[in-house]
């Protein structure tokens, strides 16, 4: 049994059992750290897991707890539940709807434009599906919308708060990327590497999680122009049109400016992440306040949602840190470098396997689940390839991990539309309807893959700190200049460092080889000229003895 890598095949055997658990139903924190707590004793018995590992734990939670960056999650969730209970929402579809209704497709693209806005001001799936659902939804059935083209718009917009910051998701993503980096570049010899911040991933995800809106609506509007009587457009009377720009007004205006002070604060460097979440649960508080929505019922109800979804997310992270603990201690890790360092492919094929897999894992578990299991283990393998930015691969996991929510037969978003669709949706039609949309964010995949710049040149941009980070083209040097490298201005010597550099004429002219081919090295004890570099005899003090 020597022979046999033991550990390594329990730790692999230990991840099949956690996904098997999971799929049949076992709470997911529960099931990562008792499933894990199994392996580690039988790793234990079979001498290749050594149960000192666990006193890390202790360390890790209480790094958890003390994390700053980690306090912005609750804050934003609170942010998001405040403004779905002050019925911005409902203000922004009736509003949006009306804007875009007398275009053909127009009331599926105010869908898309207001799932973006919410995206950005609340970031919260399933509230913002729901209320989509219960509102949207029977308006573009009346007006004739095909049930799949509807369902499928409205999940797929509610799902754009996993990507367009502020997002949970990339909160959680930046930590642990921010470990995986320093670990992989350490390993490499790099003991200062740049730092992966949540804020880099959120100004690195704004071109992209917008690049998905546009694909969306040109879908939509590609089934407007091609299919027109599966969007129709809506009547409005003479009244809703002359009412219509101070309703535009009026519901736009809030959110918006809660998006440019939320984002723009970190956008801008004015705040940090947490700081600008605390900006956003007040001022979603007084948008609640000025739509006479905020009271203490409503205050308490907010709160204890947020303690649960807050709840819910750190404990499975909790359980998740016991997972990839023991997935380490078994030797889990070295499995899955050799593996990823083994693809013919180099880089490229290990970034695809490991998209693939998440992909895969999407359609049985939810984004937290497949983030805490699979991104301690892959991307410190990942990002020690040359090619691999850590802000780059942080914005493909999370518009990867978007498509979880859409994907059957456990897409959240599936669930939460079926919970509040008429009968006379039926759930296949729910399925059906949101597979054109799975691969629209395949596409915007493809399309990161091929322009990383879409998700790393606005983090240049916004945190480049002087000429240094700026962008230097091909590195040609200008019509007229002989070398890239500028010309400085001859700075004047110090008087007292003038003596160092000898004139011309000088004996400095001892110290150069006097013809090609002789040696700058001084000549052994001995051998002629020694006597000129005052080679010492052997026990002389090397260091002159200081005057007397």
């Amino acid at each position: 049994m020597a022979g046999i890598p033991i550990g390594e095949i329990l730790a692999l055997t230990m991840f099949a059992a956690t996904i098997f658990a999971v799929l049949i139903g076992y709470p997911v924190a529960f099931t990562l750290a008792g499933t894990a707590l199994i392996f580690a004793v039988i790793g234990n018995l079979f001498g290749t897991f050594d149960f000192i590992l666990f006193t890390g734990l202790a360390s890790r939670y209480f790094g958890v707890m003390v994390n700053e960056v980690l306090v912005a999650v609750p804050l934003f969730i609170f942010m998001g539940v405040m403004l779905e209970r002050s019925r911005i929402a409902e203000a922004l579809l009736e509003t949006m709807g009306q804007l875009f209704g007398p275009m053909r497709g127009g009331l599926g693209l105010s869908v898309i434009a207001v799932g973006a806005l919410l995206a950005a001001s609340t970031g919260i799936v399933g509230a913002t599906v729901v209320t989509m659902g219960l509102l949207s939804l029977p308006a573009m059935l009346r007006a004739g919308y095909d049930q799949k083209l509807a369902t499928g718009i409205i999940c797929a917009s509610g799902t754009l708060g996993q990507i367009i910051p502020p997002s949970t998701v990339l909160i959680f993503m930046a930590d642990m990327l921010q470990g995986a980096n320093q670990a992989a570049q350490q390993a490499k010899g790099n003991f200062s590497p740049d730092p992966v911040s949540v804020g880099d991933l959120f100004v690195g995800a704004f071109i992209p999680g917008f690049l998905l809106v546009g694909l969306y609506m040109l879908w939509v509007g590609g089934k407007a122009l091609f299919q027109p009587a599966s969007a129709p457009a809506i009547r409005m009377d003479a009244a809703q049109r002359r009412d219509l720009p101070r309703k535009v007004v009026v519901a736009l205006l809030p959110p918006l400016l809660l998006m440019v002070a939320v984002l723009g604060s970190i956008i801008w460097g004015i705040a940090s992440p947490t700081e600008s979440a605390s900006v956003g649960a007040v001022g979603a508080m007084l948008l609640a306040a000025m739509r006479r929505q905020l009271s203490l019922g409503v205050l308490v109800d907010v709160m204890r949602t947020t303690m649960k979804i807050s709840s819910l997310v750190f404990v499975i992270l909790l359980g998740a840190s016991v997972f990839s603990l023991v997935f380490r201690g078994l030797g889990g890790e070295r499995v899955v470098e050799d593996v990823l360092t083994g693809l013919p492919g180099g880089e490229g094929a290990a970034v695809l396997a490991v998209m693939l897999v998440m992909f895969l894992l999407g359609f049985f578990l939810d984004t937290f689940e497949i983030i805490f299991i699979m991104v301690p283990i892959t991307a410190p393998v990942l990002l020690g390839f040359d090619g691999v930015n850590a802000i780059w691969l942080g914005v493909m996991f999370g518009v990867n991990l978007q498509t979880s929510f859409l994907t059957p037969p456990f897409g959240f978003s599936l669930f939460y539309l079926r919970g509040v669709a008429p009968r006379s949706v039926s759930t296949g039609a729910i399925y059906r309807g949101v597979i054109p949309f799975v691969a629209l964010q395949l596409v915007a995949l493809w399309v990161l893959w091929e322009a990383p710049a879409l998700a790393t040149w606005l983090p240049r941009l916004v945190y480049a700190e002087g000429p240094a980070l700026e962008d230097t083209g091909d590195l040609v040097p200008a019509e007229g200049e002989d070398s890239l490298i500028p010309e400085q201005e001859e700075q004047p010597l110090d008087p007292e460092e003038e003596d160092l550099i000898p004139d011309e004429g000088d004996a400095a002219d001892d110290l150069m080889p006097a013809e090609e081919g002789e040696d700058l090295i001084p000549p052994a004890e001995g051998e002629p000229g020694a006597e000129e570099f005052g080679v010492q005899e052997p026990g002389d003090d090397l260091i002159p003895p200081a005057e007397q």
